[in-house]
């Protein structure tokens, strides 16, 4: 079996071939059963943010599995496979490993140490098993991951005001205009990136917030958690009216269409109001036309970049420490993984020998006769067992402690053949 991650991020595709490839999570389930039905595909996890789409799979054919994976990619987005692979990436097995914990870290986030991405990394793990995705190798990975993350945040200082891409939007706004204080503030959707709006613009002084959203249940829960600030909740009915009593508007929406397009924002504005609109959702919810409208200013994910740059540069030092940690977790994780790939051939072995041991001891004692003691069986077992161990003891450690993947299993091959093993008849 082999590990092997295939994806895209913000890193390797702009945000209109992210949307396309994104998996929502009512629809995880019904991905994961068609991964898995793929036939080298053996276990499967899907990590599907904003800003990546990665799919984690065990393999027993590396070459075909990730083949198997780009057709679901290049079927599931609906784009040739010739477009769609120059933003995919593949990593294998050591580098997919390292790879699941920079991004529980949050080291390979757009806004680097940022906190969120290890409670998607949990929801993954989560859903895996949940739809029978995840089995043995990648629990133990994702577990590994989840640890690497949480060590990472309370070993280093990194998360220490580290920012979501909720804080950055709110940052953004913040640099365009003179006081967020003065500003009427319109929030389309009430989930969690929404909350984290909220929360900083609240930080940055702003006052006047109106939430809309389709559950207006959902919406008073999202108030509830800030008592203090007189939030506006109305439905998503009164969307157009109460954007068109707006200086800025955040989207985040599970919407997989554009909620906001030119014809319907055109004629609710004003001719001589400016209108800023912060798309922090993928699928967007804004459509690119909007930018035609003269006195609108819109932004989505990507343009979040110049932002989180200039936080960037604090946090690299910090970064550079979590790496060492997340090569320990790294280690731990692949010391779990030689002990299982060679436990196998250990077990066939030690039970070979372990039966030609027994047997001859037998032979020999039945050559002794009646008259031979209890006491003398016992030393004369004792004495076979400690030759047998001490025997096996050096092939066994060697086999254990090598790292080199192929080197490894060049090791078990050449085990096997001499000492004519049947790893699946022991039940491998």
């Amino acid at each position: 079996m082999n590990i092997a991650v295939v994806g895209l991020t913000h890193k390797t595709a702009p945000v209109e071939v992210r949307e396309k490839l994104s998996i929502p999570e009512p629809v995880c389930d019904k991905a994961i059963a068609q991964l898995c039905s793929y036939p080298h595909i053996e276990e499967v996890a899907v990590l599907s943010t904003c800003n990546r789409l990665e799919l984690y799979l065990v393999t027993s054919d590396t070459e075909q599995g990730i083949r198997e994976i780009n057709q679901f990619l290049s079927e599931h987005s609906k784009l040739p496979s010739a477009r769609l692979r120059p933003y995919l990436f593949t990593l294998l097995h050591q580098d997919a490993v390292m790879h699941l914990m920079r991004v529980s870290a949050g080291l390979d986030s757009l806004v680097l140490g940022e906190g969120q991405i290890l409670a998607q990394v949990k929801q993954c793990h989560k859903l895996g098993q949940q739809h029978r995705g995840i089995g043995r190798i990648l629990n133990q990975l994702f577990k590994q991951g989840i640890s690497a993350g949480k060590r990472v945040r309370t070993e280093t200082s990194i998360g220490t005001g580290a920012v979501s891409i909720s804080s950055a939007a709110v940052e953004l706004a913040q640099m365009k205009v003179d006081h967020l204080s003065d500003q009427r503030v319109t929030i389309i959707g009430a989930g969690k990136m929404s909350r984290l709006l909220v929360q900083h613009l609240l930080s940055k002084g702003a006052t006047n917030i109106v939430i809309l959203n389709r559950s207006m249940d959902r919406a008073r829960e999202l108030a509830n958690l800030f008592p203090d600030a007189p939030l506006r909740l109305l439905p998503i009915a009164d969307m157009m009216d109460a954007i068109a009593q707006s200086d800025i508007v955040f989207t985040s929406t599970s919407s997989t269409e554009p909620i906001l397009d030119r014809a319907n924002l055109e004629p609710v504005l004003d001719p001589n109001q400016p209108l800023m609109v912060i798309d922090i959702a993928v699928p967007r919810n804004v459509a690119a036309d909007v930018n035609e409208l003269p006195t609108v200013r819109a932004f989505n994910v990507d343009d979040l970049k110049a932002v989180v740059a200039q936080n960037q540069e604090s946090r690299r030092q910090m970064a550079m420490e979590a790496e060492a940690l997340l090569d320990e977790e790294v280690e731990a994780f692949e010391a779990w993984w030689r002990a299982l790939e060679t436990v196998s051939t250990i077990s066939c072995l030690r039970d070979k020998v372990e039966a030609i041991r027994a047997q001859e001891l037998e032979k020999a004692l039945s050559r002794l006769g009646t008259e031979f003691g209890d006491r003398h069986r016992e030393v004369i077992e004792a004495l076979t067992k400690g030759i047998v161990n001490k025997i096996l003891h050096d092939p066994m450690v060697q086999l254990r402690s090598q790292q080199d993947i192929e080197a490894r299993r060049q090791a078990m091959e050449t085990l096997e053949l001499l000492f004519n093993l049947d790893r699946q008849q022991a039940g491998a």
